[in-house]
């Protein structure tokens, strides 16, 4: 098996490297993903357990079923997952991110020259 951690179902995993693919632009509106078969065969994972990440992807209509030719990116997937991933951020992550920072007593400068730091650290981060 590839390196899924216990504490997520598996096809949640897959389901986010999906996801990480369109928003990266790995693959853009109007691409071939790969296969279900594909990715069960790359993952050793059982093909249903593939089908399903796929299913909740169609369901927000980032992807598209093509009968006969498999799975395309949908026109507007990246928007559509990247409003749905900052959603799911400031919904739960950020909460434990802010409960951190006002126990460390972090203040706006010092956490804003974080950033500016990191981000001159990388520059392919530009977005």
């Amino acid at each position: 098996m590839d390196d899924f951690h216990a504490g997520q179902p598996i096809f949640i995993q897959i389901r986010q490297r999906l996801i990480t693919m369109i928003l990266s632009n790995a693959v853009v509106e109007g691409d071939a993903l790969p296969s279900v078969r594909q990715i069960a065969a790359d993952l050793s994972v059982n093909p249903l357990t593939v089908t399903r990440a796929y299913d909740t992807l169609v369901d927000t209509g980032a992807v598209e079923k093509r009968r006969g030719l498999g799975m395309f990116v949908a026109e507007g997937a990246r928007d559509i997952l990247l409003a749905q991933e900052r959603r799911t951020f400031l919904q739960e992550e950020w909460p434990r991110i802010a409960a951190r920072i006002a126990a460390l007593e972090l203040d706006a400068d010092t956490l804003l020259g974080a950033i500016t730091d990191e981000k001159e650290k990388d520059p392919s981060d530009d977005q």
